[in-house]
């Protein structure tokens, strides 16, 4: 089986790899029959040096390799017919952007399985860049918090060299007495968590936070049942929140009214309650100063988040009363951090942190003929059509949707 870590070709460019040279050779001590080729590329944040002195073949070609593995999308004209690729296609979510390259997919007869696609048997994510988007925008949340109150100013993350160098800004700061609110209980909320455990932040439950008066800054943790109530009353656990979204209201407000900074870390599913909605923003009980918006979901569940910002230009503002953008310095303005792409920030850790999960779970399932259904159930494309897993495509394919 001969492997290709291929060059990234999307703008803006993209540093990170599947594998960096230390967790390749990872990958040939326990899979001595894997091939592998890296193809030359200039951006990557591991020079092609670093692989050749790894004893990696660096080439212009990769072409007669089988299995291509990259990040992010790859351009329809680099595409080579009859192969195999791993890469964020960003099309399971029917994308209007991307619909011509999973047409291309299925054109040049390319297998293709997408990161997100690759889950365990219960169907939760094995593979993603999540963590390192937790700690970036963590990271971010205190630097906008600096620039917006002229408290500190933060060097950004993509200036420094691993998350190691993050924490260590950190330690200089003087937080003041904040209420943070971070949602979410998945990888993206860990890794925020990680930057808050660093600021030695304490996190207190549900109920003080609320409740009580503090006299240093502290974090509180949510999840959906925390902030989302069943409208006729009724408790219920988790699962029925995910089966009935429609059933549910948000009560996300009791939270605003107490929090200085809100980090968001959750999933949110199509027909749940918006936390919060832009009449809330405009109520004098909403607190919330700054928005660090992980999640990212524009003009949708967190009000303020009007469009994505950009590592080169992260933070802008919204004001309330206008529902538009402005200077985040303003002093009405709440200053809203919602870069959606923060792992390219860390793209040394994001890198091996990636590399060591797909050693883990994908790799061995080449050479054990697939025993745990991984590549199987990851296989969004195969001879020229959509699996059956994947079919729920074809009207976007068809360009009907």
């Amino acid at each position: 089986m001969k492997f290709a870590i291929i060059k990234e070709r999307k703008t803006p460019p993209d540093r990170r790899v599947v594998f960096g040279p230390r967790t390749l050779l990872q990958v040939k001590q326990q899979f001595p029959e894997a091939k592998f080729k890296i193809e030359k590329s200039k951006i990557r944040i591991f020079p092609d040096e670093v692989y050749k002195l790894a004893g990696f073949n660096v080439v212009k070609d990769v072409s007669d390799c089988d299995v291509f593995l990259g990040v992010k999308e790859v351009p329809v004209e680099a595409l080579i017919p009859n192969k195999s690729y791993f890469f964020f296609s960003h099309t399971i979510k029917k994308q209007p952007y991307n619909r011509r390259l999973l047409q291309a997919v299925l054109e040049k007869n390319i297998t293709l399985y997408d990161h997100e696609t690759i889950i365990d048997k219960k169907g939760m994510r094995l593979i993603g860049f999540g963590r390192y988007a937790g700690i970036v925008g963590a990271y971010n949340a205190f630097r906008t918090w600096g620039l917006k109150h002229a408290s500190w100013d933060l060097p950004k993350a993509n200036t420094l060299a691993d998350q190691k160098a993050l924490n260590r800004q950190l330690k200089q700061l003087s937080v003041p007495n904040m209420r943070i609110l971070l949602t979410g209980g998945g990888k993206v909320a860990h890794g925020a968590m990680e930057i808050l455990d660093a600021l030695k932040i304490p996190k207190v439950s549900v109920e003080a936070y609320l409740t009580e008066r503090f006299s240093t800054p502290v974090y509180c943790n949510i999840d959906a049942l925390d902030y989302n109530a069943r409208i006729d009353g009724k408790t219920k656990p988790l699962k029925d929140f995910f089966k009935n979204p429609q059933a549910y209201q948000s009560t996300f407000m009791r939270f605003a009214a107490v929090t200085d900074m809100l980090i968001t870390g959750h999933f949110y599913g199509e027909g749940a309650p918006y936390l919060f909605t832009r009449a809330d923003v405009k109520s004098s009980e909403f607190n919330i100063r700054v928005v660090a918006d992980i999640s990212c979901d524009i003009d949708g569940p967190v009000a303020t988040t009007l469009r994505a910002s950009t590592i080169e230009d992260p933070i802008y503002g919204y004001d309330p009363e206008t529902e538009s953008e402005v200077d985040f310095k303003n002093e009405n303005a709440i200053a809203v951090m919602a870069v959606d792409n923060l792992p390219c920030e860390l793209p040394k850790d994001a890198s091996q942190g990636f590399g060591k999960i797909f050693l883990k779970h994908v790799i061995p399932a080449f050479f054990n003929n697939d025993a745990d259904g991984v590549l199987e159930r990851a296989r969004m494309t195969a001879d020229g059509k959509l699996t059956p897993r994947f079919s729920y495509l074809h009207d976007y394919v068809d360009g009907k949707k």
